[in-house]
């Protein structure tokens, strides 16, 4: 049996195309306005690298904010069963699941069957999403890349008392023109980012295993953060922001 699973966040669009429990083909394409268009594109690319065609897919699961609009879908399930779904295909013994995507981050109580037992989510300010940190690395002018870096040279931490991205990034700028160094900047937007966040997931009380998902996972200076903030070690799976649609294909397959 051959399944789709697409995921439509709020910057890109990931699909993943399984056979069974193996993974066929994947992709992920920018989100451009219309939606639904970033969405047969993203299939269209995940079936290309499976070389296949979309009429020997069985079944088809939309999940992400923008599930609705996929229309060619057999169903839409929600974010927060995807993720789970898709966590514990690989790793049983994870009991909660954290995911911090573009536009907001969320923390899900799960049991090894993939089942949610509770979750929470930040969704009303972008302080606790990948989008704070894009807005801070442009403040500074610095990639993605060399912020996680220099956040993890950093042993000092300078507060942010700003709670919103807007506002939190004028006090970054000043940081920058007070010749603040700038490794102690990075690290405490990390810091600043990962109290949001634990105090999301303690909404839903954490229990090891702990896994670290979502496009954000990449960048090791958060996980660094948010691992002493929540004082545990994350398991962060080797494609991060690809299990939602990884969860989204194995629901898929159960239809």
């Amino acid at each position: 049996m051959i399944t789709a699973g697409i995921d439509m966040g709020a910057s890109a669009v990931k699909a993943i195309i399984l056979k069974d429990n193996e993974v066929l083909g994947k992709a992920s394409v920018v989100m451009e306005i219309d939606r639904l268009k970033s969405a047969k594109a993203g299939l269209q690319a995940a079936l290309d690298n499976a070389k296949i065609t979309k009429d020997d897919i069985d079944k088809i699961i939309a999940t992400g904010i923008g599930r609705k609009v996929v229309d060619f879908a057999d169903k839409d399930s929600t974010v927060v069963g995807c993720d789970a779904r898709g966590v514990v295909e690989n790793n049983p013994s994870v009991k909660t699941v954290i995911d911090i995507g573009a536009n907001e981050s969320r923390a899900i109580k799960c049991d090894q069957t993939g089942k949610v037992i509770d979750f929470a989510v930040n969704e009303k300010c972008a302080a606790g999403s990948g989008a704070f940190i894009e807005a801070m690395t442009r403040a500074m002018q610095v990639s993605l890349e060399d912020f996680a870096k220099l956040s993890l040279q950093s042993e000092k931490t300078i507060p942010i008392n700003a709670q919103c991205a807007v506002f939190a990034e004028s006090e970054v700028v000043s940081l920058v023109h007070d010749e603040t160094d700038r490794k102690d900047i990075c690290r405490s937007v990390h810091d600043a980012i990962a109290t949001r966040i634990a105090s999301m997931a303690r909404r839903v009380r954490v229990e090891e295993e702990v896994a670290l998902i979502g496009g954000v996972a990449y960048n090791k200076g958060l996980v660094d953060s948010l691992e002493k903030e929540l004082k545990v070690k994350f398991i962060v799976p080797e494609e991060p922001d690809y299990i939602g649609a990884l969860g989204a294909a194995l629901l898929a397959r159960e239809l």
